[in-house]
């Protein structure tokens, strides 16, 4: 059973039933049981028709249940006879699905979830490991958002950027149970990427890319995080690199300059970057100050006072680090890492406690713990030193990785 082609045939299957008449959640609903018989019956007796074969167990399924149904009488008139059996017509409907999975009256974790079963084809059960939620909540929580979406005219022009942030979402989840999320946003990217031309649609694959490229060398063998500076690039996967690198210079010539695309500069300057030391940071910078300007964003000046401290020095960090509010994520462990650099290994050891304490995954906490650590154990040793103790190793300079 080819589990990749069902997948991409997804999408099509749904959208030729949708503009049949079928409303969005039945449709669904159909296909879903058309996917459950291919798997029962294609190894044994493979379709010549793949899309075809689909196309014609899915409308047969809603046929039969809306017909089943005396709510939906009416929906038997616009039904009409059974088409027959033969090549699905090839038109694609997938660009005006993302769209309706995407919808502003979802809420980001109901259009994820819809996103996911609809267009990249898993299962309930699926969607509920990676999330880490009982299967039962996210059947809810799926058939809200069928239910939201059943009455959205399907020829309703979209928001290509409402698109990407649920596709961007799906990314950062990463890994979780049997299903890799990361791998999955990349597959539907590229999927949505082969049906509309839009520079920052290539610019969020190529951020996708250039960060998957990296995820070999990000976790150490004991599970333990491995920060940026302290990853072996030898592990990168040069492939995914320049492919992204690839797609982003077409889509910067195009010289309309997105969110996405920015980010993706920045990291492909990470990738080109043979070490961290030879990191161009004041390149990175000027990036960030683009991603200023595009989005406004808290978080951003956030990351570029980290760019700042490596580029100016420490302190031109901290300077641009006050002016921002010291709630927003990941404040604290910004603080800690410009505070080691700039030599304060008291202030920094005590930000990163603070800033485990408010990490959102354990290998983040579990990171900051060992930060803190070091540095309260470099403080006892030099405070033995000073002391006349003798402590090995003498005292410590401060790690420079971030």
């Amino acid at each position: 059973m080819d589990e990749a082609l069902l997948r991409a045939l997804t999408p099509r299957v749904l959208g030729t039933l949708v503009r049949r008449g079928a409303g969005f959640a039945a449709a669904e609903d159909a296909v879903q049981e058309a996917l459950v018989e291919a798997v029962r019956v294609w190894p044994d007796d493979p379709p010549r028709d793949p899309q075809g074969w689909l196309v014609t167990v899915a409308w047969r399924r809603f046929l039969d249940a809306t017909r089943a149904d005396t709510a939906r009488r009416r929906r038997e008139d616009r039904a009409g006879e059974e088409p027959p059996p033969g090549p699905a017509p090839s038109v694609d409907d997938t660009l005006q699905l993302y769209f309706l999975c995407a919808h502003p009256s979802l809420t980001p974790a109901s259009a994820v979830a819809l996103t996911l079963r609809a267009m990249g084809g898993l299962t309930t059960r699926q969607i509920a490991q990676a999330y880490v939620v009982p299967e039962a909540t996210m059947a809810q929580r799926i058939s809200r958002a069928k239910r939201t979406v059943s009455g959205v005219r399907f020829d309703r022009p979209g928001d290509v950027s409402t698109v990407l942030r649920v596709l961007y979402l799906v990314f950062n989840e990463g890994y979780s149970g049997d299903v890799d999320l990361a791998a999955e946003a990349i597959r539907l990217t590229r999927q949505l990427a082969a049906v509309i031309d839009h520079p920052e649609v290539a610019g969020l694959l190529s951020l996708m890319l250039l960060h998957h490229a990296r995820r070999a060398a990000r976790i150490a063998p004991d599970g333990s995080l491995v920060p940026l500076a302290e990853q072996d690039r030898s592990r990168w996967d040069t492939g995914l690199i320049a492919e992204g690198v690839g797609i982003l210079q077409a889509a910067l010539a195009r010289d309309r300059l997105g969110e996405f695309q920015a980010q993706a500069a920045v990291a492909a300057l990470h990738a080109d970057a043979p070490s961290a030391q030879d990191t161009d940071w004041t390149q990175i910078v000027e990036w960030y100050d683009e991603l200023v300007r595009l989005t406004d964003s808290p978080v951003v000046r956030l990351n570029r006072a980290v760019a700042v401290g490596e580029a100016d020095g420490p302190r031109a960090g901290l300077a641009e680090l006050a002016a921002l509010d010291d709630s927003l994520p990941r404040y604290a462990a910004v603080a800690a890492y410009l505070h080691e650099r700039d030599g304060d290994p008291e202030t920094a050891a005590a930000l990163y406690a603070e800033a485990a304490l408010k990490a959102s995954n354990l290998a983040e906490r579990d990171h900051l713990t060992r930060q803190a650590a070091r540095l309260n154990t470099r403080g006892r040793r030099r405070a033995g030193i000073e002391g006349g103790g003798s402590s090995p190793g003498g005292p410590a300079r401060p790690d420079g990785g971030a």
